[in-house]
């Protein structure tokens, strides 16, 4: 079992790692998380053990979106249409998003342009400096 959690630490949650993890483009998931993409593992719903009290969003007519009402982390995801008695995960809440491997990006029709390319992008390890900031080394 791994285990995750919202970010002011009131719901805590235990699920299996033998899911599918998956991150999605889709407008809807980017919308509701502020994110260009989100992860998401799916599970079978008897098998993630939910501790803390989550509220229910209803997003679209079968979809429901759960999250933390002390700080607002999503955490969530059910749709009794179209996964019945599945639980999809938010995986970036996990204590150790690395646990599970990304499997596939779903969505992609509705990805946003500037991440197709990302391995393009500058990288940096922590925050670059800011043009004509001091860099503490003269």
């Amino acid at each position: 079992m791994i285990k995750g959690r919202c970010h002011c630490g009131a719901v805590h949650f235990e699920m299996p790692s033998n899911v599918r993890h998956a991150l999605c483009h889709c407008s809807d998931c980017r919308r509701s998380a502020g994110a260009p993409a989100v992860g998401w593992a799916l599970a079978p719903a008897d098998q993630v053990t939910i501790k803390g009290e989550t509220r229910e969003y209803v997003s679209s007519e079968h979809g429901r979106r759960h999250f933390c009402p002390s700080c607002g982390t999503g955490l969530f995801y059910t749709n009794d249409d179209i996964f019945p008695g599945l639980i999809d995960v938010q995986t970036a809440t996990l204590d150790d998003p690395d646990a599970l491997p990304l499997q596939a990006q779903i969505q992609t029709a509705e990805r946003i342009g500037w991440m197709t390319h990302l391995d393009q992008v500058p990288q940096f390890e922590r925050w670059p400096p800011i043009e004509g900031e001091a860099t503490g080394s003269e």
